[in-house]
């Protein structure tokens, strides 16, 4: 009994520690979101190997993992679900579908919407949504329905959601989830373009889908009729990965052949200090935003220091030919200032680091300090928007995303 009552305490003393950080941080910004956060217990909704600590911590928590080693599930970051509820902005008596469960978001959002509101939580896995309903239910929030199925289909008997909020990884957005939203309701998915995941905040607009905030995030991959996974290119035992969205002229052997030869460093005058932030996320859309060959690189840093070191680990914008690559680089000038650039591999190291400088230096230039581009979604049968300015377009199954840089941005 002692044991259980310092359990609590020390569960207690976490969550309340967490809570704090996010408000300091602005992550959380409404009553009713903290409230939630408050009182809903995530230790209890993790597997029984994570820790106190570890489950309170502003970080994922692996709950399952596929035959790869990969996270196949997860319970996400703290920060980003209070990002996602405050995009949503639910008041009470909400009706919200969440695809991809786990069971902690499901009892956020039945704490925000209250007795009056209806939850719903679909997903694919049995595992899943039998761990999620044992959570549910040992935490009090019985009221959630938890149905194990395709995310894909949504849940069409509870509709329609003034709310859909998608916690997992999706190229595409599939009919089931506009007919079963509600005129004027909320959207929130993360939306793979070009290998980099944003999550949309989407709402109608006109004969498409306007994304009213963007956030760079990361998810575990949708499964079922909505996979759509990234092409892995293996450069080297697994850990120096590209990952090709829409680059099927990229051959695996010749980057492999490219790694092996030696590295370009090429840097430019643009610089950041680290008190901006996570101000250089246009950047990453940006380079993403080209009419040219491009994939993301994956990378294990610690493993590869000096022969791959990206500015980014995880999701680092690379430009391709078919047998050499660049990637986005950073630099150290001093304590508080970094300097991008670019690494280049292969016989147009040279070209493609110049282009990569070239790039930067126009994002510097006309869009570092102006508007972010415009997101949209334009689904099967309409016409995506003309462009005024630079356009990606990416084409899936149901649907276009457009991402529209403006003319012209703030002259330096």
């Amino acid at each position: 009994m002692a044991g259980s009552m310092l359990d609590t305490s020390s569960a207690d003393e976490a969550r309340a520690r967490l809570v704090d950080q996010l408000l300091a941080d602005r992550r959380i910004t409404s009553l009713a979101v903290e409230a939630a956060f408050r009182r809903v217990p995530r230790h209890l909704f993790a597997t029984e190997s994570v820790s106190i600590d570890a489950a309170y911590a502003d970080d994922a928590v692996i709950t399952r993992r596929g035959p790869d080693g990969r996270a196949a599930s997860s319970i996400s970051a703290p920060w980003l679900q209070a990002y996602m509820l405050e995009q949503a902005g639910l008041p009470l008596g909400a009706r919200v579908l969440e695809v991809g469960s786990g069971g902690y978001n499901a009892a956020l959002i039945a704490d925000v919407v209250g007795a009056s509101g209806m939850v719903v939580t679909v997903d694919i896995d049995s595992d899943v949504t039998d761990r999620a309903r044992t959570g549910l239910n040992r935490t009090g929030y019985r009221q959630v329905t938890v149905i194990h199925g395709d995310g894909e289909y949504g849940h069409q008997p509870s509709a329609p959601y003034d709310a859909i909020i998608v916690t997992v990884e999706t190229a595409d957005l599939p009919p089931a989830w506009l007919d079963q939203l509600a005129p004027a309701g909320v959207l929130l998915v993360p939306l793979r373009m070009r290998g980099m995941t944003r999550c949309l905040t989407l709402q109608r607009h006109e004969d498409h889908l306007l994304a009213t905030a963007a956030l760079q995030c990361g998810f575990v991959s949708m499964q079922g009729d909505g996979r759509n996974p990234t092409r892995r290119l293996v450069l080297r035992d697994d850990v120096v990965v590209v990952l090709d969205d829409t680059t099927p002229e990229v051959s695996l052997d010749a980057l492999t052949a490219a790694l092996q030869s030696p590295r370009l460093d090429a840097w430019s005058p643009v610089t950041i200090t680290m008190q901006e932030g996570p101000s250089f996320e246009s950047l990453h859309l940006w380079l993403g935003s080209q009419p040219r060959l491009f994939g993301t690189l994956a990378v294990d840093r610690e493993r590869y220091a000096g022969l791959v070191d990206p500015q980014d680990r995880f999701v680092c914008p690379t430009l391709l030919t078919a047998d050499s690559f660049a990637y986005l680089a950073m630099r150290k000038i001093d304590d508080t200032t970094w300097q991008f650039g670019a690494h280049g591999f292969g016989p147009d190291a040279d070209t493609l680091t110049t282009d990569m400088l070239d790039l930067i230096m126009v994002w510097e230039h006309r869009h570092r300090h102006g508007p972010d581009p415009k997101i949209t979604v334009h689904t099967n049968g309409t016409p995506p928007p003309k462009p005024d300015g630079s356009q990606l377009l990416v084409t899936r199954r149901h649907a276009t995303i457009a991402v529209t840089w403006p003319a012209s941005g703030v002259p330096q």
